[in-house]
């Protein structure tokens, strides 16, 4: 279901949506209220491990946070996608943010788990435009071929599978292989 499939929304329209009704969560695309495809069991597993591991990381270094939505610039509209998850450091985060709403600030990390019915190229043409908003790093989790494939602003997208250890100076001390990733969550 789309809201507003005639009439398009403004960015503070859609911020005053009410949420809607059970475990719905909508995402502003082109001007209309998306919903965001339901997480799998996998997928679940998978936030919760990631979760795990930036948290763990990122103490006193900035905010983890799952399906938090962001109010972002796509194709020069407003665009609020709710990553997977996102991380957010301390020297992007302003000091006195205290809002109970939509991130305001472009993350320095989003991290999306590949749904049923998505695709990979829908799910990298989405990472372009996160990193087209500003977003510093968008990790692609593809749960069948078990592999992290990492946006950068400046380079390639490079594609981690099994023991390959995935680093990268913007989160200077976090390494781990997709493969610990997959074990931590239990899926085989």
């Amino acid at each position: 279901m789309i809201l507003s499939a005639n009439n398009q929304l403004t960015l503070q329209e859609f911020l005053n949506l009410p949420p809607g009704e059970g475990d719905i969560t909508y995402e502003l695309i082109d001007g209309q209220a998306i919903p965001k495809v339901s997480h799998t069991f996998f997928h679940s597993k998978l936030t919760r491990t990631f979760l795990y591991l930036l948290d763990n990381w990122s103490e006193d270094k900035g905010e983890i946070c799952p399906a938090l939505a962001v109010v972002l610039t796509r194709r020069g509209r407003d665009w609020v996608p709710t990553p997977d998850l996102l991380y957010i450091s301390n020297e992007r985060l302003p000091t006195d943010w205290d809002e109970d709403g939509a991130c305001s600030v472009p993350p320095d990390l989003v991290i999306e788990i590949i749904s049923p019915g998505q695709t990979f190229g829908q799910m990298a043409a989405k990472a372009k435009d996160y990193l087209d908003a500003k977003v510093l790093r968008v990790w692609v989790v593809d749960t069948k071929a078990r592999s992290i494939t990492v946006f950068y602003p400046d380079a390639a997208p490079v594609t981690y599978m099994g023991d390959e250890l995935l680093t990268d100076s913007l989160f200077a001390g976090l390494e781990f292989t997709v493969e610990q990733v997959f074990q931590k969550a239990n899926i085989r």
